[in-house]
């Protein structure tokens, strides 16, 4: 299955038995409204997986973790198998906000090796764009069969991403938007700024710009990323505010080509919270 699946296509397929789409709306100032939304109106067939208490684990009283920890592997299963997903399943993840929370689903399933997932094109924006139709009715699938296998290279952890600010052959990308890169704002971390070597790379400036969610195509991704020096990287870190659209950014490397990629699973909420690690403000990268 491609990486991106169209409107067009999704609507051909929304009864295919084996076909699994997850609407995974959310919003970092009103944590329930997409499952609120999901409830009013979705994308027929979809099951709803919610960021904080489906695809994350529980941060710890202190946020030494970051606010969105990755699950444990029994866990995440379990999580998959009550929605219907299993490793035979092409699952398709959608949300309203140019897969900027969509792709932590995509992520999560390739890092505990399902690599049969997709996101739509232009989610939930492009799908109303064209008129298609909506549900308020939950589906009731069977329970899926679900093995979990993380695959740990693909996450960064603090102490490695220490080591890689010093690394000239590592390329830390910060998905985040660029007022909170350079330390005019920041509404919910410990301090303001962004870390040292990071490059601003914001996940809208992977999409096709006004009120077009679709990503850009490779040709252009690539030439964004070349321009941040991912040509001459070792590797590629991506990190934001708690490592949910940072996923976003290494789908859209991947799409351009990048295989060399690694999130930062703890991101901005775990450095930030660490008083003895430096940040960064400005618009420059040190």
């Amino acid at each position: 299955m491609p990486p991106l699946i169209t409107t067009a296509w999704l609507a051909e397929h929304l009864d295919d038995e084996n076909i699994r789409v997850a609407d995974t709306r959310w919003y970092l100032l009103d944590r329930d409204k997409g499952a609120r939304d999901y409830a009013n109106a979705h994308i027929p067939n979809s099951i709803y997986l919610h960021i904080d208490h489906d695809l994350s684990a529980q941060p710890l009283p202190d946020a030494t973790t970051g606010r969105h920890p990755l699950p444990d592997a029994e866990t995440f299963a379990e999580t998959m198998m009550r929605a219907g997903i299993s490793n035979s399943s092409r699952v398709i993840a959608y949300d309203d906000a140019g897969g900027a929370n969509a792709a932590r689903l995509w992520w999560l399933l390739r890092y505990f090796g399902h690599e049969n997932v997709a996101l739509l094109d232009g989610g939930l924006n492009q799908w109303l764009a064209e008129g298609r139709a909506l549900s308020s009715a939950a589906p009731n699938f069977p329970r899926g069969q679900f093995a979990a296998r993380p695959n740990e290279k693909m996450a960064v952890s603090k102490a490695e991403m220490i080591q890689l600010t010093r690394n000239p052959r590592a390329l830390v990308l910060d998905a985040r938007a660029g007022e909170r890169y350079r330390g005019e704002t920041e509404p919910v971390d410990a301090r303001a700024g962004h870390i040292p070597s990071a490059h601003s790379a914001p996940i809208g400036g992977n999409l096709r710009g006004g009120a077009d969610f679709r990503f850009q195509d490779t040709a252009a991704l690539r030439e964004r990323f070349a321009a941040l020096g991912a040509d001459d990287a070792g590797e590629i870190i991506a990190y934001c505010g708690s490592g949910v659209n940072a996923a976003a950014e290494i789908f859209a490397l991947q799409l351009a080509g990048y295989e060399n990629t690694r999130l930062y699973a703890g991101s901005f909420s775990e450095w930030s919270r660490d008083f003895d690690l430096p940040i960064v403000t400005g618009a420059k990268p040190h």
